[in-house]
């Protein structure tokens, strides 16, 4: 019993720091991004305020979870749960009218064509949601539900390395190095399988396919004449 305890316990432990990277990295993208002189956060439309301000909300709701499975408080571990569910929703719907109102106001980074960035914003917030979605519907096979909810958030890391890699250079093929990162985080847990189950974990698995499939559908995407025609329509063009 003993053992199984401390097994459980370390196995939180990774899930946190998993949580704590992310959201250090995160943070780190955008705080850096903005003291560079690259934004002026005070001539930011409010919604980007509260996007931020919800995306900071989800990644403390990240962090704390494990910490309170490790503690056993299992019952504020489902009360934040059914938050975290409905913040998703919110992030998803947000994350979409962000990157449509970001078109018609012509704030989009320069080094995006229209219908890149519209396949972009929309394609990872709805699978955001539907990733999210799926590790709910998973909760109690917690070896689905940690890894989906770490993976929901491995697919939103895009517009933090957008602030990190040097883009300008990279127009046309950004997704590779984007998702090559992204792939290299999913790796982080394929290798923590390996040690703790001998096997790379089927959720783990799904993972890193969902990545791949969201580089691939945006690309694919900004190049269909629909998002083309709205896109352009969007932005005025």
């Amino acid at each position: 019993m003993a053992t199984a305890a401390g097994g459980a316990a370390r196995a939180e432990l990774f899930w946190h720091r998993m949580a704590i990277g992310l959201a250090v990295f995160i943070v780190f993208g955008f705080l850096q991004f903005a003291l560079r002189g690259f934004v002026d956060p005070v001539a930011a439309p409010f919604w980007v305020h509260v996007h931020g301000v919800a995306m900071l909300a989800w990644l403390a709701l990240l962090i704390a979870q494990p910490a309170l499975v490790t503690r056993d408080n299992l019952a504020r571990h489902r009360q934040l749960g059914r938050i975290g569910g409905l913040l998703a929703i919110f992030i998803t719907g947000l994350g979409i009218f962000t990157g449509v109102a970001s078109l018609v106001l012509n704030r989009f980074p320069p080094f995006f064509t229209p219908p890149y960035f519209l396949a972009l914003t929309v394609t990872e917030s709805l699978v955001f949601g539907a990733m999210v979605a799926w590790a709910i519907r998973r909760r109690r096979a917690t070896d689905w539900h940690r890894r989906l909810m770490i993976g929901a958030t491995i697919v939103i890391l895009e517009p933090a390395l957008g602030r990190l890699l040097p883009m300008p250079l990279m127009i046309g093929w950004s997704d590779i190095p984007v998702g090559l990162v992204q792939l290299g985080v999913v790796g982080i847990i394929a290798l923590y399988d390996r040690r703790t189950l001998g096997r790379v974990h089927p959720a783990t698995q799904a993972v890193a396919a969902v990545v791949i499939a969201v580089r691939l559908t945006i690309y694919l995407l900004s190049m269909t004449p629909p998002v083309i025609a709205l896109a352009e329509r969007l932005a005025g063009g």
